[in-house]
């Protein structure tokens, strides 16, 4: 039985006519005679009994009657609670970030999207490196945050944000009044180094041909331990200076460029791009860009959204 053979039967229930009802159905008669004998036949009992021109229903018919009407109403109260998403989106949107972008980077971003969507929970999957992108790519995360180049061909990827991976001393450390050092000037410091992800597997090369000399006294997982650490004078480590900025103009902690070239992390906002988008969906992107937006990809400008 469908949608279209129930509301059928409810007409004729209230016009207690065949005929009539085939006018508000635009119907012929023998059309809506024959959407009644199949439900009938699926029900296996008569519906109506018939008395000449007059009909009436049977037990069955009533008490199908009652969940018909329970059923079109339902059908209704659907249409109409996706009609209002569309007006005021609800629902969640799963982010996968690693803590210190969600920290330095998406504050306002968030809160924002919040002011913008008040009725859609922003949920944080707190990930790094490869997993953010396995997260999206599995769509277990509708959005993620990654450092850039993502290479999964699955992935819309969008440029949002860029700075410098520097290295950072105490203040009054011996480094401090360099303007960039190269790897070799590092072979007489106790390294901190974070503990995975794409910035250590970049360090890792950049440190290489000096691998053997240097002293790795700590690996962290981390960045609040990353900077107290280094305060605390226990080593030199490795941050974007965006992660940073507070104790840089405290002057708590110094940040110098890797050298012979600077060290630039890129930050994309990743999604698949077979993806159905959401309103609220499309409203985070477009706060993202908003926000923190640098560039889009070569594929094309992504749709801003018309109202929010």
């Amino acid at each position: 039985m469908d949608f279209d053979q129930l509301h059928t039967f409810l007409e004729i229930v209230r016009l207690k006519s065949f005929s009539k009802a085939a006018q508000t159905c635009y119907r012929t008669q023998p059309a809506i005679s024959a959407q009644v004998r199949q439900l009938e036949q699926e029900l296996q009992s008569p519906l109506f009994e018939r008395f000449g021109s007059r009909i009436s229903l049977t037990t069955a018919g009533r008490i199908f009657a009652e969940y018909c009407e329970q059923l079109l109403d339902l059908r209704r109260r659907a249409q109409n609670a996706i009609s209002e998403l569309e007006k005021v989106p609800k629902g969640e949107l799963l982010i996968a970030a690693n803590e210190a972008t969600c920290i330095y980077v998406l504050p306002q971003v968030f809160s924002d999207f919040k002011d913008q969507f008040p009725g859609v929970q922003l949920q944080v999957d707190r990930s790094y490196g490869a997993r953010v992108v396995e997260a999206v790519t599995e769509n277990v995360a509708d959005f993620g945050f990654a450092q850039l180049p993502v290479e999964e061909k699955r992935l819309q990827v969008v440029r949002v944000h860029k700075d410098e991976i520097k290295l950072i001393v105490p203040a009054g450390h011996a480094l401090c009044g360099r303007d960039w050092i190269c790897c070799e000037d590092l072979t007489k410091h106790l390294l901190l180094l974070p503990k995975s992800g794409t910035t250590r597997t970049r360090l890792n090369a950049w440190l290489e041909p000096v691998e053997e000399a240097i002293t790795v006294s700590m690996e962290l997982d981390s960045t609040e331990m990353i900077k107290r650490f280094v305060m605390a004078g226990l080593g030199v480590s490795f941050l974007a200076v965006s992660n940073c900025r507070e104790e840089m103009a405290a002057g708590k902690l110094h940040a110098i460029s890797l050298g012979p070239e600077p060290m630039i992390r890129r930050l994309g906002l990743i999604y698949r791009k077979d993806k159905a988008l959401s309103k609220a969906a499309l409203g985070f992107i477009q706060v993202v860009l908003d926000h923190v937006g640098e560039s889009v990809t070569p594929e094309g400008k992504l749709p801003r959204v018309a109202s929010r």
